[in-house]
């Protein structure tokens, strides 16, 4: 019996120890299974005042430019400008055949004239019928036939004087002059060629205000308007121009997606000529604090740009959307979304998720 009872608390024990060493291999199992919590590269942010300016590349282009055309149609025979050449006000651009113009000014003068003598003969024979009819020798209806007939050549009179002056400004029309001084910046049409009214001949830009044309991207929308803005020319680097906001699009264009802004130069005389390349500098008037943080450790996956901060807790990833108010070319200045001291991962943004445990290398 003794004997029993040893034997049966022997096979107790194997089968504990049996069931602790199963339970030992599937931990070792199980753990085998879990991937190690990956090793990633950090970096503590630091706030720090940003720049208030941002320089920004444009063109040089004239307040106004207009396209001179032809106020009536017909064959032009001479062109006097060129491209590149300064006009004054008045001087001659192109000229039409004047042939067709002029017979339409003289068939308008013979009309005139015909008129003018159909006019005459009815307020003669208008003044005849009234005596004859005060003395009782012409009846009431011949007199009204008379007046009506006057009164008719009297319209055409006025109609045919009508025509004749705009005949003759037709063919005032056919020169075409520069209405204010300026630079020819552009002729579409060579002699010979056959044109027609309001068809565009000549492009000039006129002098006087200068602008300088930028794109903006869409951090300065708000700021464009109350930054004090300075123009640099390349040709001249030493000498800043003024300049203030005239123009901002409300309308991004849909391949660079920013918005085109005219600054007016401010005392730009001829040295600013006409498609010159200028820096344009923009000066916020406040001190916005921003973080450098590197391109690398921002995501984007549709909702917005977001980075990965380490919790001190647990070494768990957070995803903290942030607010990006410029990008350079290894950097981008964060504003909002995170605070002072945090620590990011810099590297491999785009295969962590948020939750997950890392083990973050130690910061240099």
């Amino acid at each position: 019996m003794k004997r029993r009872t040893i034997v049966r608390a022997f096979g107790m024990v194997m089968l504990t120890g049996i069931v602790a060493t199963v339970a030992a291999c599937k931990q070792e199992e199980i753990a085998q299974r879990e991937p190690p919590a990956p090793r990633v590269q950090v970096e503590r942010v630091t706030f720090q005042p940003s720049e208030t300016a941002r320089t920004f590349v444009g063109v040089v282009q004239p307040r106004h430019e207009t396209d001179l055309s032809f106020r009536v149609g017909g064959k032009m025979i001479e062109r006097r400008l060129n491209v590149g050449d300064r006009v004054r006000q008045g001087d001659l651009v192109a000229r039409l055949d004047p042939t067709d113009l002029r017979l339409q000014a003289e068939s308008a003068e013979a009309e005139l004239a015909a008129a003018t003598s159909n006019h005459a003969q009815a307020s003669a024979d208008e003044r005849r019928y009234a005596g004859l009819k005060a003395n009782g020798f012409a009846p009431q209806a011949d007199y009204d036939r008379k007046k009506a007939a006057r009164d008719e050549a009297e319209g055409r009179l006025k109609r045919a004087r009508r025509s004749l002056e705009l005949a003759r400004n037709q063919r005032e029309y056919g020169e075409l002059r520069a209405d204010a001084d300026g630079v020819v910046t552009a002729m579409t049409v060579e002699a010979g060629e056959v044109v027609t009214a309001g068809q565009p001949i000549a492009r000039i830009a006129r002098q006087g205000e200068r602008e300088a044309l930028v794109a903006l991207p869409e951090t300065w929308l708000g700021d464009a308007a109350d930054a004090a803005a300075t123009v640099r020319l390349w040709s001249q680097d030493v000498r800043p121009y003024q300049a203030r906001l005239r123009e901002l699009s409300p309308q991004a264009d849909p391949a660079t997606r920013t918005y085109a802004a005219r600054f007016t130069i401010q005392d730009a005389g001829e040295e600013a000529a006409f498609g010159m390349t200028a820096t344009v500098t923009l000066t916020r008037h406040q001190q916005v604090a921003a973080a450098q943080v590197p391109l690398a450790a921002i995501v984007n996956r549709g909702a917005g740009p977001h980075v990965f901060v380490v919790e001190p807790a647990g070494e768990t990833l957070v995803a903290r959307p942030i607010k990006v108010a410029t990008f350079g070319s290894r950097t981008a200045a964060v504003t909002e979304g995170l605070a002072d001291g945090e620590t990011i991962v810099t590297l491999g943004v785009q295969k962590l998720e948020a939750g997950r445990k890392v083990r973050p290398l130690p910061i240099r």
